[in-house]
């Protein structure tokens, strides 16, 4: 079968290469891929910074953003032939830690977990894959054609849920949340939080026409331009913000975020800087506010399978609150021979995917 591969850590090995197509054991699915989301991890990996191919093999079949449709199953498993799927990228370590023990394995502490098309376990841009049940999330059929964006809002939904989690300290009744970047991160977060009740802003350098600010304002939240009104300016403007969605993993946005949550406020980053940047910023003001002002700030990535299970609810929401606009999102679809096109980066692009299924079986 068809998939697209790397050598891991080496740059710019990315290609279209025939592999075995694999045979599901007796307790496996075997679903055949429809698309994959292409994001900032699968380009780094593109570029030899990272990735780690199973143990036996000297390649590592790439993408997690996964949906696909199941071929078959094994009996008792509660999925049928046909069924629209997504699949849980990570898996627990063998130890396994306690976190991983307890099914929280996106938590996991010793490092010894794994992860499709990332680190040692390989990835979903093929025609088919294989994968125990358990780590299979059905999706109505009315998400087919959005499917593909199941795991970036995952990502989210964590960051969203565990924030509410981490305020159960106090009497926590938010308002206001600020996003900053309007990638597919953020606007997932922006509309995620728009269909929680909140007042969103969401703050990013692109023109006010670009498709990722109308799609912001189409939700009815509010596209800031940060060159306009920046983020400190934003944070007098509104005056105690509850909750903070960082999307951008600019160091100084990261920063400026925790100065600029109010009291009692949250940051949730989502994003992972480059190395190598340096930066001078006022650590005793930070300790200061954050300690007085009760500010608390945390990192979500990755998820497991009650994250999955809320984004279901949540994705299938959006479809009915905004008819058509997460379907934007996803500007291109590129098929698998030519992939290269899905890595490109167009001015006007949200979302690009690898396609493998013929759109009329979509």
């Amino acid at each position: 079968m068809k998939a697209v591969v790397v050598t891991p850590k080496e740059p710019n090995s990315g290609r279209v290469q025939e592999v075995p197509t694999p045979e599901p054991a007796s307790d496996q699915a075997l679903v055949e891929v429809i698309e994959v989301g292409i994001c900032g991890t699968d380009l780094e990996i593109l570029a030899g910074d990272y990735g780690e191919a199973p143990p036996g093999d000297d390649y590592l079949i790439l993408g997690h953003e996964n949906f696909g449709r199941v071929a078959n199953a094994p009996e008792g498993s509660g999925l049928e032939p046909g069924d629209h799927v997504v699949s849980i990228v990570r898996r627990p370590d063998p130890v396994p830690c306690p976190q991983c023990a307890a099914g929280e394995f996106d938590m996991c502490s010793n490092g010894l977990y794994t992860e499709r098309g990332i680190k040692g376990l390989h990835g979903f841009m093929s025609e088919f894959y294989t994968e125990r049940p358990e780590y299979l999330v059905k999706l109505p059929d009315s998400l087919a054609d959005v499917g593909v964006l199941m795991e970036p809002l995952t990502v989210v939904e964590k960051g969203v849920l565990q924030a509410q989690d981490i305020q159960r300290r106090m009497t926590w009744t938010p308002k206001e949340a600020v996003v900053t970047g309007a990638g597919p991160i953020g606007l997932m977060a922006t509309l995620l939080l728009r269909s929680k009740g909140y007042e969103v802003f969401t703050l990013d350098i692109l023109d006010r026409d670009h498709p990722r600010a109308k799609i912001v304002a189409e939700c009815g939240a509010e596209y800031v331009k940060g060159d306009e009104e920046p983020l400190a300016k934003l944070a007098e403007r509104i005056d105690g913000i509850d909750l903070m969605v960082e999307a951008t993993a600019v160091p100084q946005i990261v920063f400026d975020s925790i100065d600029a949550v109010g009291p009692n406020g949250v940051v949730c980053l989502t994003g992972v800087s480059a190395r190598g940047r340096s930066l001078d910023v006022p650590a005793d003001m930070l300790n200061l506010e954050m300690v007085l002002d009760n500010k608390v700030v945390f990192g979500t990535v990755n998820a497991n399978r009650r994250y999955f299970a809320a984004g279901v609810e949540d994705l299938t929401r959006f479809e009915e609150l905004w008819p058509g606009l997460v379907r934007r999102m996803i500007t291109r679809r590129s098929p698998v021979d030519s992939f290269e096109e899905a890595l490109k980066r167009e001015d006007d692009d949200v979302k690009t995917t690898v396609s493998f299924a013929a759109p009329e079986s979509r």
